[in-house]
């Protein structure tokens, strides 16, 4: 069982920044990524950013150059860094405990409990 823990997000004008952070404890079989998705009201959850054990990383199109997906190990934790916020990105976002198996992120059920971004114009 992995436990997944966000914190961070809240409110903030457009052209701000928030980071969230997203703690894993337990233990899962397998699995060596972790990455972020979001769900805005009425819309399908989108995968925003994603990385592996190793650190490569991997970006929704529409946040590229925006967001920044990291994580420290030793710490098991992971975070994303947001700047230059839009209202398009207010959501919630979830993190996740995947897989990556040649360069393509599988995710498991492991999920976050969420984390409300809300961006005003």
């Amino acid at each position: 069982q992995v436990q997944l823990v966000e914190s961070g997000g809240g409110w903030v004008q457009a052209g701000g920044s928030l980071r969230l952070s997203c703690a894993a404890s337990g233990r899962a079989c397998g699995g060596n990524a972790m990455g972020w998705c979001r769900q805005a009201p009425g819309k399908k959850r989108e995968w925003v950013a994603t990385i592996t054990s190793g650190g490569t990383t991997n970006y929704a199109d529409s946040v590229k150059g925006r967001f920044n997906i990291s994580r420290d190990n030793a710490k098991n934790t992971l975070y994303l860094q947001m700047d230059s916020l839009k209202p398009g990105d207010t959501a919630v976002y979830y993190c996740n405990w995947g897989r990556d198996i040649g360069g393509t992120y599988y995710p498991t059920d492991y999920w976050g409990q969420g984390a409300q971004v809300t961006v005003s114009s």
